[in-house]
């Protein structure tokens, strides 16, 4: 008998075991004419494989559950009764889990401690244990090929994918507690809509990508050396693409330390007679839509064609000129999806705004940008996220003391921390701006996204200057230098929200607002946000971003994709629509705002 290597090449011919029936595999792989070890991607396509987990009856329930729980990982496809070595539910024709898949890791006490062609030695054992048969990404080889998405695993004869243990926490039930294998795949970045569509509807097989670009977010240091199969080469232009695995599987068992379990060997799969099913991937009505976030490293989220179709509209409605600037030129279209995508990722987020341009008023502060920031720090609250408001030094007190009275008037439900750049005894510098951001370390910053609604920007001559050019830099801290600190860290993103072309984050238009908006080479902010919302009033990019994040965050695509297909919804429908911007919360917050003054 024969037996491949780990992550070895085959020399089968795969061409013809791809058209072999799956009934006809399992006799090749039973009869031992097929090498022990094979790994089984391109082989029957079109027909569904699956990982597999073998363990005691006393634990088989606390299992289900567990596989119910992170249905991503675990697709369960059929679970056989103690002592049932085939699988009507899935397999039409002889099958035998002791012995019809190529390669068997045998678990004693959570540690592998061999690998075995068959289970027969252990049939004694097996009359008191059940087979979880969980969907494999190998089902979707096909019609990923047919839709024209290359497989460079099979491209370079390498029939294994690439596995890796990642950082993500599966949902965790009894004695099963792990984190989760994904495999990826090499992926042309100009495919990568075409793959997530492709698998999205083919939940029973893993279904779409649980994370779409840099490895480093879930915890791989180095995504060419696979911790488990192939390593395969990327050609340019590709991105790794990954999905969630059935090989978790093996990582639960052994986190669980069973006396005896089995498992596949990875990417040696069990192949049914049940046809893959691809889904319907061609409606329109909530096609799953990729969205670029991050070009370097590349990383990307998801959400629903009909999600992205109402916030371009909000983006749209929020255009309009009332104050006749010509800020259309300075509009980026789909800024709006991609800041509210970033900030659905992200977990602890500052807001800052003031703009310092009424004469003699204590505070000079105009009103627009307050409301916007209250409604996105109340939206980002309700969803889980920590939120700072970062203000001049001299308005800190007063931006407690509004947040206290709206409060105490039942506008919003609960205060925001507020602070101040720079903070006390420390010089305004891109150095304390940095340390300002830092977390831990460099994947978890303290703050992972900062937002600036109506915040007076820098210009080129290092002033800050209102619409009318006056010159206001004594009224202001250096708060764009936190922006400036952050484009020189990955994991911080930025949003501007403006009105003029004056406001922190227009650098990102720079020339636009010099070339269209009057005393533009004298008043445009040179510091520029990564994601640019121009709108008509600043406060109306405030709430257009706060009901977009809405938007996202109760998307079922997008919310199985931030919680990597593991775990239950994260958000309460209930809950957001409580904190949504109304005109009755507006004209009650311009009320608090006119006893402040």
């Amino acid at each position: 008998m024969s037996v491949l290597p780990e992550g070895s090449k085959s020399d089968v011919d795969i061409e013809d075991l791809s058209k072999m029936l799956p009934k006809d595999v399992r006799l090749m792989v039973r009869n031992k004419t097929l090498p022990a070890g094979t790994a089984t991607s391109g082989i029957s396509k079109g027909y569904t494989q699956a990982n597999m987990a073998i363990v005691h009856k006393s634990v088989a329930e606390d299992l289900e559950k567990f596989c119910h729980a992170n249905r991503g990982p675990l697709p369960l496809i059929f679970r056989s009764q103690p002592g049932e070595y085939a699988a009507p539910g899935i397999s039409q024709y002889d099958s035998d889990i002791r012995t019809d898949v190529p390669m068997y890791c045998v678990m004693e006490d959570g540690v592998k401690t061999k690998e075995v062609a068959d289970l027969m030695e252990y049939a004694k054992e097996m009359e008191d244990m059940c087979s979880f048969y969980l969907g494999c990404s190998f089902t979707f080889d096909k019609a990923l090929m047919e839709a024209g998405v290359p497989l460079r695993n099979l491209e370079q004869k390498t029939l294994n994918v690439s596995m890796y243990q990642t950082n993500v926490r599966c949902y965790p039930v009894g004695v099963f507690d792990c984190t989760q294998v994904m495999s990826m795949k090499p992926i042309p970045v100009d495919k990568i809509e075409t793959a997530y569509q492709v698998t999205h509807p083919m939940e029973d097989v893993h279904g779409a990508p649980a994370h779409i670009g840099d490895p480093a977010m879930i915890g791989i240091d180095d995504v060419l050396t696979a911790d488990l199969g192939s390593s395969i080469k990327f050609h340019d232009g590709d991105v790794p693409v990954f999905w969630s695995c059935g090989v978790t599987g093996r990582t639960a068992l052994s986190t669980a330390k069973l006396s005896l379990a089995f498992t596949h060997r990875p990417g040696s799969m069990y192949i049914s007679d049940t046809p893959a099913n691809t889904g319907d991937s061609s409606s329109n009505q909530d096609k799953a839509k990729v969205v670029a976030l991050r070009d370097k490293p590349f990383f990307a989220s998801v959400t629903a064609q009909s999600v992205l179709n109402k916030v371009h509209e909000l983006e749209s409605c929020v255009q309009e000129d009332p104050g006749c600037r010509g800020i259309a030129s300075l509009h980026i279209k789909g800024e709006l999806i991609k800041s509210a995508l970033s900030l659905s990722h992200a977990s602890s987020v500052v807001i800052t705004t003031g703009f310092p341009c009424i004469k003699d008023k204590i505070p000079p502060y105009e009103n627009d940008g307050l409301s916007g920031t209250v409604a996105l720090a109340t939206m980002l609250q309700a969803q889980g996220k920590d939120v700072t408001i970062v203000v001049d030094t001299k308005w800190e007190q007063l931006m407690r003391d509004i947040l206290t009275d709206l409060v105490t008037k039942g506008i919003i439900e609960k205060t925001v921390d507020v602070t101040s750049f720079p903070p006390p005894n420390k010089e305004p510098t891109l150095e304390t701006a940095v340390e300002f951001l830092k977390g831990k370390d460099e994947l978890h910053p303290k703050f992972d996204h900062l937002v600036a609604i109506e915040r007076i920007g820098r210009a080129s001559d290092k002033t800050w200057r209102t619409m009318k050019g006056r010159n206001v830099s004594s009224q202001v801290s250096h708060i764009d230098l936190l922006f400036e600190a952050a484009k020189d860290m990955t994991y911080v993103s930025t949003t501007g929200i403006g009105d003029g072309g004056n406001e922190l984050g227009m650098g990102k238009v720079k020339d636009k607002v010099i070339e269209n908006i009057d005393l533009g080479s004298e008043i445009a902010c040179e510091v520029a946000a990564d994601y640019l919302l121009t709108a008509g009033v600043s406060d109306w990019g405030g709430f257009a971003l706060s009901m977009a994040a809405c938007l996202v965050s109760l998307c079922p695509i997008h919310d199985r994709y931030l919680r990597k297909a593991v775990g239950y919804p994260l958000q309460n429908k209930d809950k957001l629509f409580q904190v949504l911007p109304s005109v009755e919360k507006q004209e009650a917050m311009l009320a608090v705002l006119k006893e402040e003054r």
